[in-house]
């Protein structure tokens, strides 16, 4: 069954894989800082419906940055991330391919980590399509 390959692919990854109402979400944290009094966060979060009859799979995904608390002076110089670099390429109607890069100097220690979303996209395409499924990457949702 797709699902369970799916699951299997992505064992390794940082990632959980639930179902609410026939939509599977597959989402993950990817970076969090806290600070006195500030916190910051940066979630993937993929989602995608298996349709049977047609045989096919629809999926979307997005990064989402939330942050809450207070800080001194410019919104951009928060305590936890220093500066966000994210490099891509996209075509009109395309999904978005790349890596997401997160570098910070929070109390004197600096951190990163890389990212690479359309890896996810890609294995979970693979799959759909070696077992017969057609793939359409939605902007705007399932």
């Amino acid at each position: 069954m797709l699902k369970e390959e799916i699951r299997k692919a992505i064992a390794d990854l940082p990632l959980t894989l639930k179902e609410e109402k026939n939509i599977f979400i597959l989402d993950g944290l990817l970076a969090e800082r806290k600070a006195f009094l500030s916190s910051k966060k940066i979630t993937y979060l993929a989602r995608f419906r298996f349709d049977e009859s047609k045989k096919e799979l629809r999926f979307t995904e997005m990064l989402k940055e939330s942050g809450s608390g207070l800080s001194m002076g410019n919104v951009d110089d928060t305590p936890g991330f220093g500066f966000k670099t994210e490099t891509y390429k996209t075509g009109w109607g395309k999904p978005r391919e790349g890596t997401i890069e997160e570098q910070s100097a929070l109390f004197g220690k600096n951190y990163a980590y890389q990212f690479d979303y359309a890896c996810i996209r890609q294995k979970i395409e693979a799959l759909a399509v070696a077992m017969g499924y057609t793939f359409h990457y939605s902007l705007l949702g399932v």
